[in-house]
């Protein structure tokens, strides 16, 4: 009844009660608009993830070859995403942001008028460029605007919102694929409308420096002192820490729909429904990233065990006798993958000062694009080595679960050094691992 009192509703979520109190930056606009960006980058695998068994056929390909589709989206960042951070450092993030948007759209939207499989690599290879200027401006512009506890929330937020993201599009591209195998790139073309509101709205959280040869720490240039960063021990073991959860999410989203079809005699759409359960766990399990490292004062063990079970859970999907169980290792995956990925974001942006945090957190990000690339074109390679005499099923088990160890194992090792490794403190913040 309007005009009546209303009780308190002491019961009722809030942000504070699901996020922790940082959670207010979700009022803020600037913060919005990144949110609204950061729903693409995960598109790159997540909504091709369902799909890649119905498109072998019109796409005149195979099995072993479909992986191409993710090694030709992820390779181009290798290079770009460095050269990305560096045009973000000294020309601004919104101009690096909305040119990359613009890439990534046109490069997925335009493979549904094709069935040549060299020209979806070529677009695929467009849509690499564009991602090199997404993830890197997004997360170095979330570490402009907030430090402490408010960054990592932040991060863990937008990592939610990727993960929201990726469970809704690929259930969406599972149901598409079976009108017609179109359908389901024709979605990259909202990226279109986003980059014109973000070019509109959003307001630049740093200043340009168009300059090369401004001095960067301690009278070096700005190369130099990126680059006399990079090899402190205890940053390049975080950058490497960083790129190794990678290799296990990625060997699930590359092989997903075959996994699902061929082992598991299941559908394009259940394909998605398995992406999309890895994906909300995996946006709860970063949205908490914030209030984990407030409770438990450290980053080391959140990360130590979220390998672990990145690791096992992958393991669990690939030796599942049935799709419930797959269901439940996706789940164990998707909390190691949210937790570990959204942690060492927040701490690469405390590793270096504004001047230079574009360029580190671009050289954490190409590290992870290294290991997104060759992980498809590694499996790839063992699965054509062994199908012949061993089938696809047992090929591309033993893919998945090298991938597994090599993902989980050597994600520990690298936390190790990192952990014992010599503290960093450029420009009096301070790296805590532990």
């Amino acid at each position: 009844m309007r005009g009546a009192s209303v009780p308190p509703a002491r019961h009722v979520l809030s942000l504070d009660s699901l996020f922790g109190e940082e959670a207010a930056i979700l009022r803020e606009t600037d913060y919005q608009l990144l949110l609204l960006s950061t729903i693409f980058p995960i598109l790159g695998t997540a909504l091709v993830s369902p799909v890649l068994d119905s498109v072998i056929e019109p796409f005149g390909t195979t099995p072993a070859r479909i992986g191409l589709m993710i090694s030709f989206a992820t390779g181009p960042a290798i290079l770009l995403i460095p050269i990305a951070g560096v045009l973000a450092d000294r020309y601004g993030r919104r101009p690096v942001l909305v040119g990359s948007l613009l890439a990534f759209g046109t490069g997925g939207a335009a493979i549904a008028a094709t069935t040549d499989f060299r020209v979806v690599l070529a677009l695929r290879f467009l849509q690499g460029v564009g991602f090199s200027g997404l993830v890197p401006i997004i997360t170095t512009s979330i570490g402009d605007m907030y430090d402490g506890t408010r960054e990592a929330t932040g991060q863990g937020l937008r990592m939610a919102t990727n993960g929201l993201s990726g469970a809704f599009f690929p259930l969406l591209a599972g149901a598409l694929v079976v009108v017609a195998w179109q359908l389901p790139f024709l979605l990259y073309a909202l990226a279109f409308p986003v980059a014109a509101i973000v070019y509109r709205w959003f307001e630049e959280p740093t200043e340009a420096n168009p300059d090369p040869a401004t001095p960067g720490a301690a009278g070096q240039s700005y190369r130099g002192a990126l680059l006399a960063l990079f090899r402190r021990r205890r940053v390049l073991a975080v950058v490497v820490g960083r790129s190794l959860p990678v290799v296990v999410w990625i060997a699930f989203f590359t092989y997903n729909s075959l996994i699902v079809a061929r082992m598991l005699d299941g559908t394009a759409f259940q394909a998605g429904l398995l992406a999309a359960v890895g994906n909300v766990v995996f946006a709860a399990a970063g949205s908490q990233a914030g209030r984990l490292t407030s409770l438990l004062g450290s980053r080391f063990y959140p990360i130590l065990v979220g390998n672990v079970f990145l690791a096992a859970g992958l393991a669990v999907v690939l030796v599942a006798p049935g799709f419930p169980v797959a269901v439940a290792g996706i789940v164990v995956a998707g909390l190691g993958f949210g937790v570990t990925l959204t942690l060492y974001r927040s701490i690469i942006t405390g590793l270096a000062p504004p001047a230079l945090r574009g360029g580190l957190v671009s050289f954490g990000a190409a590290g992870a694009r290294v290991t997104a690339t060759a992980t498809p074109v590694a499996m790839g390679a063992v699965i054509a080595t062994l199908e012949p005499s061993v089938g696809l099923t047992a090929s591309l088990r033993v893919a998945g679960l090298g991938a597994a160890v090599v993902g989980g194992l050597g994600g520990i090792l690298a936390l190790l050094v990192a952990w014992t490794a010599p503290a960093v403190a450029p420009g009096g913040s301070a790296f805590v691992v532990d």
